[in-house]
């Protein structure tokens, strides 16, 4: 592990996460990876239509499954890194003869240099880790801007660690929770809509923005520093350093964005735009208003 990137265990979880909650004041940009078990599951019976199944089929697999890694990258809003150590990679506790894995994942992140083993033996109590979570400084505050790469199961694991609870029957409801949790979203998958000449997963992006990686990709650290990294990039590159929320605040890759009056209120309380300049505050109230439409649980990473 580089000395940018925190390895954290349950031995040193209580000393990191404060660590965590002092740098976030001044670096309220939080780039986020999870790694997880695959997919294992697909759901059965009558669906009202594809966004249903799609999104059912999230839930199941969510809460079938145990979150493995989680990586968190700290920025200000010009893109600075916090100082020292910028990211964490929290690892979870997971036992591959006992949690149920899909065996092509299983490889993937044995080829990635994961430890099993330790993970085993001293990874962190998930359920402990929430807790920690929602004093953080991570959730439930408006001025914090998550930054991820196609991130609908991400952010299902998360809700799931933050709430201790599976994920809600309903996909309405999810995307309530979603939003009082994690009011600002940014997804770089989304984003590139608007950027006709980026194409791919996150390293193909990163390679065409010429951003550096440091660390191993498929460890959750490493690819939540990249997504940092190229996010600020890609902003100066293709966006003049504004983004404009009345466009992508809170849009996820794969899913559409149906209710228009949703995402005006939500840049309207945002003042429109996110920028070098600083960070604006939004209504949770707001923000829990409306739901969007899952189109495909596609993952692209």
């Amino acid at each position: 592990m580089t000395a940018r990137i925190c390895d954290v265990w349950a031995d040193n979880l209580e000393h990191e996460m404060a660590a965590l909650r002092e740098a976030i004041s001044h670096h309220p940009y939080v780039a986020m990876d999870t790694e997880f078990p695959g997919i294992v599951a697909r759901p059965i019976g009558t669906f009202k239509g594809s966004s249903d199944y799609h999104y059912q089929t999230l839930r199941c697999n969510v809460d079938l499954l145990k979150l493995i890694q989680l990586g968190v990258t700290l920025c200000d809003e010009h893109g600075n890194l916090a100082p020292g150590v910028c990211t964490w990679q929290f690892n979870f506790r997971f036992s591959i003869n006992d949690d149920m894995c899909a065996p092509d994942s299983l490889d993937l992140l044995t080829k990635a240099g994961l430890d099993f083993e330790r993970h085993e033996r001293i990874g962190i109590d998930i359920e402990h880790f929430g807790e920690l979570m929602i004093t953080s400084g991570l959730v439930l505050f408006d001025d914090v801007k998550w930054v991820s790469f196609h991130s609908a199961y991400d952010f299902g694991y998360l809700l799931k660690v933050v709430t201790a609870c599976p994920l809600p029957p309903q996909e309405a409801d999810f995307f309530a929770l979603l939003r009082v949790y994690f009011p600002c979203i940014y997804d770089i998958k989304f984003l590139m809509r608007s950027c006709k000449s980026l194409k791919g997963g996150l390293q193909d992006v990163a390679d065409d923005l010429q951003v550096s990686r440091i660390g191993q990709q498929h460890q959750a650290g490493s690819d939540s520093l990249l997504t940092a990294t190229t996010f600020f990039k890609m902003r100066a590159k293709y966006f003049n350093d504004e983004i404009d929320d009345r466009k992508y605040l809170g849009c996820l890759y794969g899913f559409s964005v149906s209710n228009a009056q949703h995402a005006s209120a939500v840049a309207a309380l945002s003042g429109g735009g996110n920028g070098p300049n600083g960070h604006h505050h939004n209504s949770l109230a707001a923000l829990t208003a409306g739901a969007v439409h899952f189109n495909s649980a596609h993952m692209n990473s």
